[in-house]
C-alpha cells in the first residue's frame, strides 16, 4: 500500500465536492491495464462513493476512499 499524504477526512471532503458533477474516472486494473469512463458521482457514504456511468460500463461503479487515496482510482471534473 502506498503512503498517502492527505487525510481521510480531506479525501472525503474532496470527493463530496464532486457530488452531482460530471467526472472522468480512470481505474487501475493492475498489470498496466486501465479503464476510463465518464459518469456522475451520485453518493458519498462513510466507507465508499458511488459513480453512475453515462455509458454502459462492465466493471465496478463504487469505490472506497482508500482506493482513491492510493491512486488506484483517479477523478477529473469535466466542464
Amino acid at each position: 500500500m502506498i503512503k498517502s499524504v492527505q487525510s481521510l477526512q480531506g479525501t472525503k471532503d474532496k470527493i463530496k465536492s464532486f457530488l452531482g458533477k460530471n467526472v472522468e474516472i480512470k481505474v487501475n486494473l493492475g498489470r498496466n491495464k486501465y479503464q476510463s469512463y465518464k459518469g456522475k458521482i451520485t453518493g458519498c457514504y462513510p466507507a465508499l462513493f458511488c459513480v453512475t456511468p453515462s455509458e454502459k460500463v462492465s466493471g465496478k461503479t463504487s469505490f472506497s476512499y482508500a482506493e482513491y487515496m492510493c491512486g488506484l482510482v483517479k477523478l477529473k471534473e469535466i466542464n
